[in-house]
Parts: structure tokens; C-alpha cells; sequence
């Protein structure tokens, strides 16, 4: 009779834990289906969620209270991903019940109203994400000349897509209401940003506004704009911000598109914070897509993370405020190396394991001025690639982590390097002194300079202790850079241009 009793229990439990999860359950003809995975994150779950992770471990320490709501970037992780994490981080270990992610209309132009999803879950990789339909509908009732529930407007938007994996590692409990917020029209957003701190109010509630900041100028234009911006941001006025972004706009910045392509869903975002009692933002971080190691300068896209706050304390922190680099110095000490070291090797090693790679940063005065560098791996004590740049045209950090990439994946002479055997690979970093050109070979010094050698259109270098490690003189070591660069022996001899340079070179042995 007990083990029937037993039974009995733990089938009414097994039953009810079974009606439980099928109340839980979203239809599938019910879900928003991913549109950018495997293009904007990983589409794989284990990636994604060790990517969110990566830079939730790297994000700035949680710093403002009484957050009522915080501004992301949505672009590809691998771009924007860190800063993103930099605002989750601001909040992570709270608990909200529901999530608000204000994104903005790429998608659909024309459409000038607020489009609320419908439906009952937006599936990730991760599985798929609740949407709390009550609020959903509470919205609508509260703002209804401005709000509809219109699907379409979010089938192919990827600006609330992003940040749904954020929210299913950072709050796992929590539901989401996903908002398209179609224009940039002040009284609209002010509208809608009043009624939805109406429907929070008193409810454990994050608000999230998704938009990347300028578009496409070069580094230092978009520096000096994004700062204007964020600054705005922090006032919380809606009216004031739309005015600085247009007046931005008019000063006709090189391929500047947009100070804010997400400049709706702040303004939401800014009206609801102020209504819920936030009086002034605080930025967290900045980049642009130039400061990462696959980036280019010479067209980036700004990202800023900024925490709307109820609390006064807070100091903030923007690109412009961080101090001017100091002048380098001819030599890296230890704790330089070590940090470059480190990070060409997660540099590797991030974009096996999550398809992204780290963020450029937090390194020292000297790291950040451009300096000429190569990054060489050996395996075995044989070369398995080294890729470099002669000019120092970047920032180290960011140079370094590039190069470590080419290096791995795309030295010509090698095949790629593949995830098993970076535990076999020992990564060597050779910084370099600027180029200085030479009369002729009697002015070279074996085991000191490095070489570049450039004739009738063909060009070759050589790093300084190339020559040691083969035991080459200096005739060897020249006729072997001809041979490089194509040309018969002998031809450094007549008609050459000869260029010297040195190099700090330091290595992961030098640290165990």
C-alpha cells in the first residue's frame, strides 16, 4: 500500500509538473523565428552563450544603481558585442520579471507608429524567449493612438533580435516585450515613453534601448560626434537630443549617415526613465568598430553603453574623457609584453571558440600609439605563421590582435591553424621601431636590424633574428630576401632600396 501511495504521488506531481511546462509552452506557429543568427551572433548555443559570457567576464565593473534603464548597441558581436555587455553588467545579479527591448525600423520604411509583437516568444539558439503578453496588452490600452501589434515589422528586424541572447544568459527568469519604435518623431516617443513607465510602475521592470550611434565616418570624426551624442543622451531630455543629433548632422561630417539609428527607441527610452524617477544618465563605455581587431578606421560605426539612472553619483565615462596617450618609450617593460601576449593569444583563441573576438582596450599609454608588429606562432619550435605590419599605422593593442588573427588564418604559406592545436602554438611578438633607410648593406647589422628590401616592384623583409635563428652572415641573409622577394641572388647589390628597422621581440616562453 505505501509504494502505491508512492506512486500515486509522484504521478500527480509527474502530472502537474507536466500540465506546468505545457502552460509554459509557446506554440512554434506562435514563435518570431531568428532572422540574423549565424550573421549578427553565433548560431550555434554553446557559442553564443560562451560569447555573451567572454564579455560579460571582460565588461566594466558594475558601477551605477538604481538603473531604470540602459542604452545598447545592436550591431554583429564581434563589433559591438563588448559594449553591450558593458550595460547588461551595469544590472546583472538584479532580478526583473520583465524585460522591454525598444528596437528601431530598418526594415520598413514608411512605418511611423510603435509596433508591439503579437506573439508569444522570439527563439534564439539559446531556446526561446517568453514574451509577457499582459504587458503587451497593457501597452496597447495605454497608448493606443500610437501602438499596434503588427508582426511584420519584426520578422526581419535584427535591432531587438541582439539583444534577446543577452537577456536569456543575464535573466533567465524573465520575460521580454519586444517594441519597434518606427520613428524618430518627439511628441510620439514622449507619448509612448509616459505610457509605458505608466505600465511598469511598480512592476520589476528593465527598459532596453537598442541603437548603434554614428555611421560610417572615419575614427576621429566619429569620436568627436558619438561624444556630443552620448552626452546628449545623458540629459534625459527627448526634445534636446533630437535637436543635437540633426544639428550634428548639419555640420556635414565626411560619410556621416546617422548620429543614432536608434535614435527613437532613446527617446522612449529617455521619457519612461525620467517618468519613472531616472534624473540623468551616466555613460559606461564607448568604442567604434575601428577599435577592434578586424576593424577599419576609416569607416566605423560608434557604440555607446549608457545606464539611465535614478541615483546622481555616478561619474561619467566616454571616449573624450580618456586622457591623450603618453609619448612611448623605446623599450615595452614586462607587464606590456605579458598584455600583448595575452591578448593575441584570446584574440586566436575567441574566434574559434565564439565566433567573436575581444575588444581592444584597457591596455597601457604605451600600447595604445601606433607601432609597426609582427606576430609569429611556432609549433613544435617550426614556424606555423607570422604575419606582421612594418608601418605602425594602428595602435599596438589593436595591430597586435589583428596580426595574431592573419597569422593564424591567413598566412599564404601555411594552413589555417584549427582550435586543437592552439595549445601546441607558441605565440612571439616582434614591436618595431620606424623604418630607416639605408645606402647600402655595409650599414646593416646582423642579429640587430630587420630588413626590408624593395627593387623593380618586388619587396621582401625579414625580422631581425630571422638571420640569427639560420645562421646566416649578412650576404646570406640579403640573398635569401631576394629570393623572397623573387629576385635573383645578388640583386640587393645594385639598384636596391634597403630599409632597416629593430624590434622588441618577447615570447610566451619568456613568461613561463
Amino acid at each position: 500500500m505505501k509504494i502505491l501511495r508512492w506512486c500515486t504521488i509522484l504521478f500527480v506531481i509527474g502530472l502537474g509538473f507536466a500540465v506546468a511546462c505545457q502552460a509554459n509552452k509557446v506554440p512554434d506557429a506562435d514563435v518570431r523565428e531568428p532572422a540574423v543568427a549565424g550573421k549578427f551572433y553565433p548560431d550555434s548555443a554553446s557559442k553564443l552563450k560562451l560569447a555573451i559570457e567572454k564579455f560579460l567576464q571582460y565588461a566594466v565593473p558594475a558601477k551605477a544603481k538604481g538603473t531604470v534603464a540602459i542604452i545598447v548597441p545592436h550591431a554583429g558581436y564581434i563589433y559591438s558585442g563588448q559594449i553591450c555587455a558593458d550595460a547588461f553588467k551595469q544590472v546583472k545579479g538584479k532580478r526583473y520579471d520583465v524585460i522591454v527591448i525598444l528596437g528601431t525600423n530598418h526594415t520598413n520604411p514608411g512605418f511611423e507608429k510603435i509596433s508591439l509583437y503579437p506573439g508569444g516568444g522570439f527563439r534564439t539558439p539559446l531556446g526561446i524567449a517568453p514574451i509577457e503578453r499582459e504587458v503587451v496588452s497593457q501597452l496597447l490600452a495605454a497608448d493606443p493612438g500610437d501602438c499596434v501589434l503588427d508582426k511584420s515589422l519584426h520578422a526581419r528586424e535584427h535591432s531587438v533580435e541582439v539583444i534577446v541572447p543577452f537577456v536569456q544568459v543575464v535573466f533567465p527568469e524573465a520575460k521580454i516585450v519586444p517594441v519597434v519604435v518606427g520613428s524618430p518623431d518627439v511628441n510620439m516617443c514622449s507619448r509612448f515613453g509616459q505610457a509605458l513607465a505608466k505600465v511598469l510602475k511598480n512592476k520589476r521592470a528593465l527598459i532596453v534601448a537598442s541603437s548603434d550611434l554614428s555611421h560610417y565616418p572615419a575614427a576621429e570624426d566619429a569620436i568627436a560626434v558619438d561624444r556630443e551624442t552620448l552626452k546628449a543622451i545623458t540629459k534625459l531630455d527627448p526634445a534636446l537630443f533630437h535637436s543635437i543629433t540633426q544639428s550634428q548632422m548639419n555640420r556635414r561630417v565626411p560619410k556621416l549617415h546617422t548620429c543614432a539609428c536608434g535614435e527613437a527607441p532613446i527617446m522612449a527610452a529617455m521619457a519612461a526613465a525620467k517618468s519613472l524617477g531616472a534624473t540623468r544618465g551616466v555613460v559606461i563605455s564607448y568604442a567604434n568598430s575601428g577599435d577592434v581587431s578586424i576593424g577599419d578606421r576609416s569607416e566605423v560605426v560608434g557604440y555607446g553603453a549608457v545606464v539611465l539612472t535614478k541615483n546622481g553619483n555616478e561619474k561619467n565615462t566616454s571616449k573624450g574623457d580618456v586622457p591623450a596617450p603618453a609619448p612611448l618609450s623605446g623599450s615595452l617593460d614586462p607587464s606590456d609584453k605579458k598584455a600583448l601576449l595575452v591578448f593575441a593569444r584570446e584574440t586566436i583563441s575567441r574566434i574559434f571558440s565564439t565566433d567573436t573576438v575581444p575588444l581592444a582596450r584597457d591596455f597601457s599609454a604605451n600600447l595604445q600609439q601606433p607601432r609597426g608588429v609582427f606576430v609569429t606562432l611556432k609549433k613544435k619550435n617550426e614556424l606555423r605563421g607570422c604575419v606582421g605590419r612594418i608601418i605602425g599605422d594602428e595602435p599596438l593593442g589593436k595591430l597586435t590582435g589583428a596580426m595574431a588573427l592573419q597569422a593564424a588564418l591567413n598566412d599564404g604559406r601555411f594552413r589555417p591553424v584549427t582550435a586543437d592545436e592552439l595549445r601546441d602554438i607558441e605565440i612571439e611578438i616582434s614591436v618595431l621601431t620606424p623604418l630607416r633607410e639605408v645606402s647600402g648593406a655595409a650599414e646593416i647589422v646582423v642579429g640587430r636590424d630587420g630588413v626590408v628590401l624593395v627593387k623593380d616592384g618586388h619587396s621582401a623583409v625579414f625580422l631581425p633574428q630571422v638571420a640569427t635563428e639560420q645562421k646566416w652572415n649578412r650576404e646570406e641573409m640579403l640573398d635569401n630576401l631576394c629570393a623572397k622577394a623573387g629576385l635573383p641572388p645578388g640583386s640587393w647589390k645594385q639598384g636596391a632600396q634597403l630599409s632597416t628597422f629593430q624590434a622588441v621581440v618577447f615570447s610566451e616562453a619568456d613568461f613561463k
